[in-house]
């Protein structure tokens, strides 16, 4: 109701804008058009929280038979942003919540090793796409936390705007692996691995690069690798994402070193001495092959060991090894089979099988 009466505002405004003042009339239809802009994101942002709250019953449907299922309330750094450094409450830490999936099968007097599974999109959340990927994990004994970090999406406007990518959301992502092993006996806090894909590639990264004493190994899939590169094949749109107020506040152009800073592709130097797994896809529409090469070149260059492989043009692009198809399942296999040499879980996916059973029950 309000939307229509606001557009109703709007249309008698432009009818009589030639025969008004113009400076005024222009003033008013300006306040409108912001007013419209306002109430329309404050809905997309409201729709978002209703989404993940149906999502989030979709995972105990989807995998309650096998994991017990939680969602914790757990905080990282302060904000990095401060907009207003005097007002009450700034330098809190950053509040945020978790999914925790762990297996129904363990003795709890026993250890089991921990994945670390952070989410992608430059605004997204863990949303049930993961189904299969997460029934995988947790079929082999894994237990897995996925943060839902600063900028994530289904948390309302504060959280969206808390954004920071490549920045303290690795933060966040790392407090979530502290808060599993300072919470609960059975996680082995020597057996931890962390593996994401896109944006979660990039955090993925920069967590090894970051914290390399706390994660035993790393899958990196179809990384965001070089936010510069990416700055200039993408859209207006995107870029903006990146360049507004609340989050970095500046273009590549005008701050090309904080881009950097953000890019795991730049910041090869760091990496010590993780075992780390990359895929990327010649074909993906999303996060260009030149971004991973660029990472790869820039890891031998400072003389790193690590594995990784270029596919060609395997069906599905930006998603090629996350689908249902058997060519992703074979792919998925070989990561598995990759975690499985540092992380030892007590029942390991090692063929299409075993991987079968686990994640669609046949």
């Amino acid at each position: 109701m309000k939307s229509c009466s606001r557009f109703l505002i709007l249309l008698s405004l432009i009818l009589c804008i030639g025969n008004a003042n113009g400076q005024e009339t222009y003033n008013l239809l300006k306040k409108e058009i912001q007013k419209v802009q306002r109430h329309n994101t404050n809905q997309d942002h409201m729709l978002d929280v209703i989404l993940k709250k149906v999502d989030d019953l979709l995972w105990f449907e989807r995998v309650g038979d096998i994991a017990h299922v939680d969602k914790l309330y757990i905080y990282g750094p302060p904000n990095a942003n401060k907009p207003n450094p005097t007002a009450m409450g700034v330098n809190n830490p950053v509040k945020f919540w978790t999914y925790v999936f762990i297996p129904k099968d363990i003795d709890p007097n026993k250890k089991y090793p921990l994945i670390v599974l952070p989410h992608g999109g430059v605004h997204s959340n863990l949303s049930t796409y993961y189904t299969h990927i997460i029934r995988e994990l947790v079929s082999q004994q894994y237990i897995v936390v996925a943060a839902e970090y600063r900028g994530s999406t289904g948390y309302g406007k504060s959280m969206y705007e808390k954004i920071d990518y490549g920045g303290l959301e690795t933060e966040d992502v790392n407090s979530s692996r502290q808060h599993m092993i300072d919470n609960y006996e059975f996680v082995d806090k020597n057996r931890v691995g962390i593996m994401g894909w896109s944006h979660g590639g990039l955090i993925t990264l920069h967590n090894i690069f970051d914290h390399p004493d706390k994660y035993k190994v790393a899958y990196a899939g179809v990384p965001v690798s070089d936010l510069i590169a990416r700055m200039g094949y993408m859209t207006q749109s995107y870029r903006d994402l990146y360049s507004v107020d609340y989050h970095i506040g500046k273009t590549a152009h005008d701050n090309v070193e904080e881009y950097k800073r953000r890019s795991p592709a730049w910041n090869t130097h760091k990496f010590k001495n993780t075992p780390l797994l990359i895929y990327t896809n010649t074909n993906d529409d999303d996060v260009n092959v030149l971004e991973v090469q660029h990472l790869i070149k820039s890891l031998k260059a400072d003389g790193k060991k690590f594995q990784y492989k270029i596919f060609q043009e395997v069906p599905g692009g930006h998603s090629f090894d996350r689908m249902d198809t058997k060519i992703a399942q074979e792919i998925r296999v070989d990561i598995y089979k990759f975690l499985a040499k540092y992380l030892s879980p007590n029942k390991p996916i090692n063929t299409i099988k075993k991987l079968r059973k686990a994640a669609y029950k046949y």
